[in-house]
């Protein structure tokens, strides 16, 4: 087998690239480990900035977003018992963000490439790559035959590779380590989050609440469905958290006009996850190019985590138009400076959001009334409130250019 651009995973940013790539007339194949159904079944953030819907659209996909996406104008901050709303949409003179499942970004991705006809290898073992630091980059997998009970192993010979597999993928653990440099901070508590068929309890905002009892967030799916999180300990386990344990700890951590509001039903998926931030430096490596998780994670109190795998695919993607249709090499030379620029911008606002309004070790008390205080600056000072707001939507692609 042979192609451009090897795609190894089939999450949102793999799809995206490969949808981007074919519209320009570059040849691409995507190797996924998992089956269609587990990609499909992965729970996700669903908070896309105007960049994301933006480029979206560009790969003819924006159709269902728009129409069944719901636009949240602004944000709510609830603390010391009480409510403040900040107008992101006019803070950043209409810009908005819109609510819109991940799940459903890559079924609408999916969907297109297998309209298409465009190759996708699912359930791909063993996958490794190799030849990435010379000219001769190979993808190679094992891929079982049903009919003869065993495997075959497969190679792709292509000309770059695209990794988009993730932080636990084989595209970054392949790098020697002497090329790459990680930044890392673990965070001492996880979200409990749970997704509901129940309608939001704020369609048009998300909602962040700072209590002594930890951080909790109000979002949404769609009209119909709604996604809580409850800040716990990492020690804790689903087990321990019943429906109506969860609910009745959700309302503790709102304003009492909030919390009355709240429509309760059976959670439909519950989990716990760990908060980190993680970036990998540089993005390339040779012919080997990273982007989304496999490069960076954010912790997702900024719901940056799907729009920067999407910047990185619009960076990452222009690169190879430019290589392959205007026969210049800058683009790709300049990949990893440029994503990593937005990168840190976005790991940054992440880290002081988090910071802001989870309770940490040492938050009680003195810390708690800091954090109430800086709240209390941000809802009412303008230029604070714009920052926040402007980082919310977004950093324009070529912010600080």
């Amino acid at each position: 087998m042979k192609t451009q651009v090897a795609i190894v995973g089939a999450g949102p940013a793999g799809l995206l690239l490969g949808q981007l790539l074919h519209q320009a007339g570059i040849d691409n194949i995507i190797i996924e480990r998992q089956s269609p159904d587990y990609v499909l079944g992965r729970i996700r953030a669903g908070i896309l900035e105007q960049v994301t819907l933006d480029l979206l659209a560009e790969a003819g996909v924006g159709e269902r977003v728009a129409r069944e996406g719901q636009v949240h104008h602004s944000i709510e901050l609830v603390f010391g018992g009480q409510r403040h709303a900040i107008d992101v949409h006019g803070l950043t003179g209409g810009k908005t963000v819109m609510a819109y499942g991940q799940t459903e970004v890559t079924r609408d991705l999916m969907t297109a490439r297998n309209a298409l006809g465009l190759t996708t290898v699912y359930e791909a073992q063993d996958v490794q790559i190799s030849g990435f630091e010379g000219t001769s980059p190979c993808v190679s997998w094992t891929q079982p035959n049903v009919a003869s009970a065993g495997s075959q192993r497969q190679e792709l010979q292509c000309e770059f590779i695209a990794g988009c597999d993730g932080f636990h993928g084989v595209c970054r653990a392949s790098v020697p380590e002497s090329a790459i440099s990680n930044f890392e901070k673990v965070y001492p508590f996880g979200w409990l989050g749970i997704l509901a068929d129940v309608p939001p309890v704020s369609p048009h905002a998300i909602v962040y609440g700072n209590s002594e009892q930890g951080f909790s967030l109000c979002s949404m799916r769609s009209l119909t469905r709604s996604r809580y999180y409850v800040q716990c300990p990492l020690t804790d386990t689903v087990d321990q958290w019943s429906d109506t344990r969860f609910w009745d700890e959700l309302r503790r951590r709102l304003d009492p006009e909030l919390a009355e509001r709240i429509v309760t039903g059976p959670s439909i998926e519950k989990s716990i996850a760990p908060l980190r931030s993680f970036v990998a430096e540089p993005m390339r490596f040779g012919r080997l190019f990273l982007a989304g998780d496999a490069a960076h994670i954010v912790p997702p109190t900024g719901a940056k985590g799907l729009n920067l795998a999407a910047s990185d695919v619009k960076f990452l993607s222009d690169a190879f138009k430019e290589h392959y249709l205007e026969r210049s090499c800058a683009g790709l030379d300049h990949y990893s400076q440029r994503a990593l620029r937005r990168v840190w911008k976005a790991e940054r606002f992440s880290w002081w959001l988090t910071s802001l309004l989870h309770r940490f070790p040492d938050t009680a008390g003195f810390g708690q009334r800091v954090q109430e205080a800086e709240l209390d600056y941000l809802v009412h000072s303008p230029a604070m409130s714009t920052s926040l707001a402007e980082n919310y939507v977004g950093l324009p692609l070529d912010f600080g250019v």
